[in-house]
């Protein structure tokens, strides 16, 4: 995915570059039929992004993609305190995706506890998004 972050004087990218988020749909459809055992997981279709993940995360049937940050500091820290003895995967600390971030859900990766904006002045050509 891309997520446009305005004009810059390194690069000549626009709006116009950035592809509508169906097109980003489409195209990570046909990537992840030539990866094996990886599906799509997530989206965030504001910043018009899909997470591909391993099928490892996806246990019973269900995603578990994102972090228990407190899990893993105590992760690291047990290593640390280890002298790295004492070593673990993304699977000791991972966390149950939530139901508004997943591949598909109606919020399209939208937290329904946060406040949503939509622009009011659409005059502006804003080319791809």
């Amino acid at each position: 995915g891309v997520t446009y972050c305005g004009e810059s004087s390194a690069s000549s990218l626009t709006m116009a570059n950035v592809p509508w988020h169906e097109e980003v749909v489409r195209f990570v459809h046909e990537l992840v039929e030539l990866i094996p055992d990886y599906e799509i997981a997530c989206e965030h279709e504001h910043s018009n992004c899909l997470l591909i993940a391993h099928k490892k995360f996806k246990i019973d049937r269900e995603w578990w993609t994102w972090i228990d940050y407190h899990r893993f500091q105590e992760l690291i820290q047990e290593y640390e305190d280890s002298g790295g003895s004492k070593t673990f995967s993304a699977k000791d600390y991972m966390a149950k995706t939530p139901a508004w971030a997943l591949f598909g859900a109606s919020e399209r990766g939208f937290d329904p506890k946060d406040t949503r904006y939509q622009r009011k002045n659409k005059s502006k050509d804003i080319s791809g998004c």
